[in-house]
């Protein structure tokens, strides 16, 4: 699979002068740390993401128009390789990272989490130097529509190389060798499941998506999800949420800030598409925003309570 995905970004950029422009322009694209309460966060300006940071996903905006992930859909240069029966890898012709893929089911079905959990572990088996990544509904997704993972290149996220040193404690253990940890990382909240056999991490994932509330309104609990594979484990960051945007998006004047966290930002990227937000972007501005679209510090404490006994109904 690793190498039917570099031959697939070597034809693409080819054949496709949207992405090979988009993915030359990586090179100068900007990049600044920001210190938050001891934990490093990366803003980058990248202005050809404004098609998702500003994207329009009210249920309006979705029926009018057209599905871009749907085959039917896609500009006519790109190409996909199938997995798992249901699914197409595609590159990503907007990019965050050196290689960014957009793994979509081949159907026009929801994006949801619950039931592709397994498939999510299974393409981070296969995409090894990848992170696999899913953002829900209200999360980041800018096809709430339509079913789809991403990946990028592993290590990219500070929070793949750091989360080990902010291990708060364990939560719950399934199996022999798999574990649910919470991190010490506000305001951001974070729970990893770090397991060996895929079986047990389903479980402590559906013990985690259990235990969570679901808005009035949603299908599904908020969350954003990272996933990796290496030596033989699986590493999953999950992220609660609570809040779609943060005030800022909406804000007027120099208070506006134009951030719709999703994935990578929640795990230490955080994507500013317009130049004045990049600049002006501060380790406070990070702060305020991950506070308000992440759990409480209360309500985080309330969903670490109730997943062990959400896992023993399982088992």
């Amino acid at each position: 699979m690793q190498q039917k995905v570099n031959d697939l970004f070597t034809r693409q950029w080819a054949s496709w002068p949207t992405a090979r422009d988009n993915y030359a322009a990586l090179s100068g694209v900007r990049v600044k740390t920001l210190d938050v309460d001891g934990i490093p966060y990366k803003v980058q300006f990248n202005p050809a993401r404004i098609v998702s940071s500003g994207a329009k996903v009210d249920d309006r905006s979705i029926r009018e128009r057209r599905c871009f992930l749907c085959a039917a859909n896609r500009p006519e240069q790109q190409e996909g390789i199938p997995f798992g029966g249901h699914y197409d890898i595609l590159i990503n012709p907007y990019p965050i990272f050196p290689r960014h893929l957009t793994i979509p089911d081949t159907e026009h079905v929801p994006q949801r989490i619950a039931s592709r959990f397994g498939d999510m572990l299974r393409l981070a088996q296969a995409l090894q130097g990848y992170t696999v990544f899913y953002n829900g509904p209200r999360c980041g997704a800018s096809a709430p529509d339509h079913a789809h993972f991403q990946a990028g290149n592993r290590g990219f996220m500070p929070i793949e190389l750091t989360w080990s040193r902010m291990v708060a404690d364990k939560v719950a253990t399934c199996g022999r060798s798999s574990t649910l940890y919470r991190l010490d990382d506000a305001p951001r909240r974070t729970l990893v499941i770090d397991a060996a056999d895929a079986g047990d991490a389903e479980r402590l994932f559906r013990a985690v998506y259990g235990s969570m509330s679901v808005p009035e309104g949603d299908e599904e609990p908020m969350m954003n999800v990272l996933a990796l594979y290496e030596d033989l484990r699986w590493t999953v960051f999950i992220f609660p949420r609570r809040k779609h945007r943060p005030a800022c998006y909406t804000a007027e004047g120099d208070a506006r800030l134009l951030s719709s966290p999703a994935s990578v930002d929640l795990g230490g990227v955080f994507i500013t598409p317009l130049e004045q937000d990049f600049r002006k972007i501060t380790a406070a501005d990070v702060r305020q925003i991950l506070g308000e679209v992440c759990y409480s510090e209360d309500d985080f404490a309330d969903l670490c309570r109730r997943i062990p006994s959400a896992l023993a109904s399982l088992t």
